[in-house]
Parts: C-alpha cells; structure tokens; sequence
C-alpha cells in the first residue's frame, strides 16, 4: 500500500489528478492504445497559459479530444497538449523546453522534460515509456507510476483483508467496552484502545478509498465491500469520543486533531488523552470514567438524537441514566411513557447481552 500512502503524504492534489487516468476513462484507454503500439508519448494537460511559452514547434489542430485521436497523435515524436476539461487537443508534435536549472531527478530526456515541466507549471504531464510499459505521472513535482489494473485490484485486495481484521479487533473492543460501562469499571486505557482501533480502520478505509478512485470502473466490487465492513464504525467512533471527552470542542474537531497524529504518535495513549481534555499524567489512564451514555442510548431501535440528548442533559451520565425509572425518563422533554419503557428495556437488554459475550474472557 505504498504507492497510495505516497499519494496521501504528498496530498490530495495528485490523487485528484489522478481520478482521470482511471480505467474506463477516455484518457485511461488512450493510454492503453499507446503502451499497446509501444510508440511512447509525453502528454500535457491544462493550465496552457503557462505551458504554451515553453513550446516550440509543433502545430495547433483544436481537435476533439478521444482514445484514438490521442494514440495516433502519439506516433509523432514530439509533446501533446490537451485542455484542463480533456475536451480538446490543442497542439501536437511540441518540443517542450523548461528551465533547464530546474532540478531533476529522472534520467531519460523525456522523463527529465516531464518532471521539469510539471514544476514549472500547473498541468499534469504523462510520460510514457516506449520501451517499459511504464507511465510516469508527474504533478507539481510530484511523481506516481501508473500501475496496471491486476496490481492495483491485488493491492485493494490485500488492503480490504487487512480492514476485515481491523474490524474484527474493533468489534471486540467495542462489546468489551460496553460491558465495563454497564459494570461501571470503565478505565480510559480502554476507552482510548477502542479509540485507536477505531482510527486505524477508517485509515486503511481511506486508502482503499484511494485504490477505488484509481481504479475507476473496475473498483465496483471493491467498494461494496469497504462500504460493508466499515458499516457504523463512524458514527460509533464520534459517539465514544461524545461520551468520554472532557474539553469543549466537537467530535469532529477531536477527530480532526486524532487524524493528524502520525502512526507511531497514535499508539502514544496519553496524546490521545491530552486530545481529548484529559491531564498528561501516566496515573489517568487508569482513572474511572463514566461515559455520557450517548452510545449506549443509541444502540436502542428508533430512539432520535435529539431525545438521546435531551436524556443525557437531563441524567449527566450513562450511571444515572441506567437508575432512571419510566416515569423518571417519561418526564424528559421528547420522551413519553412508550420511550421512556423502550429505553429502559433496552438498556436491560443490552446490558444483559454485553455481559454474556464477555463471559469467558
């Protein structure tokens, strides 16, 4: 999963960039017709406000932009220029000339041209190697080596077997953690486990992401699978973090700040801690803390979040909560005595059954 981690540090620019060279793309299939007569190529599309004074050479043809225009353009030697949209070819046969100062880390002339253009410009150049089968994508300086589609769907693969483990770990975690907040023994080393794990699927969730976009047409099936085990495990992680944060900033916003921890910076639980409003000190991560009840009410069939709400403003925590009798819970603004009964038969229920799954651990 490299070659996508790559993509990720080097910003969503190039992935996006990426997305139109996408099997089932005119331009993908362009591409193909050329690796396929092995005439090689260099291919430069957009910003030709930039790129038009480093042509010389060449002829303008404002040709509409297809597959098969663009692999007979592509037995001339020089560069082809197409427009942002790939709705025209505007010149053909263009010896292009960057600054030569330009630092570069390729070897063949036109590898060299490729990197020293997209650096010089804003386009996204393609070159395309007669010899290797090998397609360069350079961007602002950044390079991707286009892989064929056997590649990426092993390499997607690979990736859904690691999330399909990851979410077996989370679900665990998860069921472990709901029993210890009904047996109100909660400590904040576990909370932050589930957490971490919590974090490490929609990771992996999000590089098979990057895999589908790459692979256009050809990731249907790959996405109905990602979408299938990654089913609820967002909505689960902001309701933990609602739970058991102690600072005032949204879920989102502690999210946000998780998701910027780098790998090994995750797997330190007192940064997620201080993340999440608690004190630095190793000893709080085995203090007792009660959750919100946010999650637990939420696993209850048909119960809205604005009621949830309402529950948890009115009881402060899931503990109290839990004490609350129906006529208690009848009283809350939303709630009404057929709520009132369906939460607490279903926190009952729930509790019952996260007891018995944990039973032999």
């Amino acid at each position: 999963m490299s070659e996508v981690r790559d993509i990720k540090k080097g910003g969503d620019e190039l992935f996006e960039q990426l997305k139109k060279l996408a099997p089932g793309t005119e331009l993908r299939q362009g591409i193909e017709l050329i690796l396929h007569a092995r005439t090689g190529g260099l291919i430069v599309i957009g910003d030709y406000e930039n790129v038009q004074p480093l042509c010389d050479g060449g002829f303008e043809v404002t040709a509409p932009f297809s597959a098969n225009t663009l692999a007979e353009l592509a037995k001339m030697d020089g560069a082809i220029i197409l427009d942002d949209n790939l709705q025209k070819v505007l010149k053909v046969n263009v010896h292009l000339m960057p600054n030569p100062e330009i630092s570069t880390s390729e070897t063949g002339t036109r590898h060299r041209t490729a990197e020293r253009v997209s650096k010089q410009t804003n386009a996204l150049v393609i070159a395309i190697s007669e010899s290797k089968d090998l397609v360069s994508v350079y961007y602002r300086g950044k390079k991707y080596v286009l892989e064929d589609i056997r590649t990426l769907l092993s390499k997607a693969n690979q990736a859904l077997q690691t999330l399909e483990r990851y979410r077996y770990r989370f679900d665990q975690e998860s069921r472990k953690l709901t029993a210890v907040e009904f047996q109100e023994i909660v400590t904040l080393s576990e909370v932050i486990s589930t957490i971490q794990r919590a974090q490490m699927l929609l990771e992996v969730a999000r590089e098979i992401e990057r895999y589908i976009a790459l692979l256009g047409s050809e990731g249907r099936l790959i996405k109905l699978q990602l979408d299938e085990l990654i089913a609820g495990i967002d909505e689960e992680y902001s309701l933990i973090i609602m739970d058991y944060k102690r600072t005032k900033k949204e879920a989102g916003e502690i999210r946000n700040k998780i998701d910027e921890l780098t790998p090994q910076e995750l797997l330190e639980e007192l940064k997620i801690a201080r993340i999440l409003g608690y004190a630095s000190d190793p000893s709080v991560l085995e203090e007792v803390v009660v959750p919100r009840g946010y999650r637990a009410l939420k696993k209850i069939p048909r119960l809205p979040m604005p009621v949830i709400e309402n529950i948890v403003k009115n009881y402060g925590n899931l503990s109290n909560i839990l004490r609350a009798s129906v006529s208690d819970l009848d009283d809350v603004e939303g709630v009404g005595e057929v709520r009132a009964r369906s939460v607490v038969e279903g926190l009952q229920r729930l509790r019952d059954t996260s007891l018995k799954e944990i039973a032999p651990i």
